[in-house]
Order: C-alpha cells, then structure tokens, then sequence
C-alpha cells in the first residue's frame, strides 16, 4: 500500500469519509469532518475546524479558522488568521436551525482577513479582499 500524496500531522484528526488532494497539508490539532473535500496543494493550518465543504485547489487556510458547513472555497482562496464562517443566520441555542443553513461562496482568488466573520449567504466575488 502506497503513502497519501499529501501530509497530516499526527495531532490532526482527520474523519473517515474526509478527502484531501495532492501535496496538501494538514497542521497540528486540526479536525477534519467526514463530507469535507479539500483540493491539492491546499494548506490547513494549526487549530482549523473543516466541516462538510468544498476547498478548492491552493487554498491556504491560515491558524485558528472555522469553516462550517455549506461553505465553498474556489481554488486560491486565502483565509487568514481565526477568520470565521457561519451558516445560520439568526442562531439560537435552544433552536435547532440544521435545516436553514444558508450557503456561502467565496470565489477563486479571494482573501479574507484576520479575524474576518463572514455572514452566511455571501457569495465573495473573485479576488476580492475582505478586511
């Protein structure tokens, strides 16, 4: 049996049903979900949650990003440090909204800043940048 064409650090935890692309790199304590489709030459850095979403093709996910279901990432995109993305709009605790996620596009080429939240339902055009 042949090694995977990309790395996983060993503090990672990577889902059974999860794909990861060529020459892609998963950092230190990151989770990765079953339904989650990530590109080659994708990079996920240190403390990354990746829920059921499409990563494109080099994309770079910097420390401490939350990606959560019903998000979409084009190839290239660049999240940077502890972004954030929601799927529910108006979130309750004792409301279970699963059924309302709202999806979220961000197009190829597009940069999202530091500690950027962005609201569900967005579409991010091409290369646009986000601060």
């Amino acid at each position: 049996m042949s090694e995977p064409g990309y790395y996983v650090h060993p503090s990672a935890c990577v889902d059974e049903g999860a794909v990861i692309g060529e020459g892609s790199k998963v950092w230190h304590f990151v989770h990765v979900m079953p339904g989650a489709r990530i590109g080659d030459n994708t990079v996920i850095g240190q403390g990354c949650y990746i829920a059921n979403v499409s990563i494109g093709n080099g994309v770079h996910i910097q420390n401490n990003v939350s990606v959560y279901d019903s998000v979409t990432l084009e190839d290239d995109v660049f999240c940077g440090p502890s972004c954030v993305f929601t799927n529910v709009i108006n979130p309750r605790s004792a409301v279970q909204r699963k059924d309302e996620y709202m999806p979220t596009l961000v197009k190829r080429g597009a940069s999202i800043g530091a500690n950027a939240t962005i609201i569900c339902g967005a579409t991010i055009g091409e290369y646009a940048f986000i601060g």
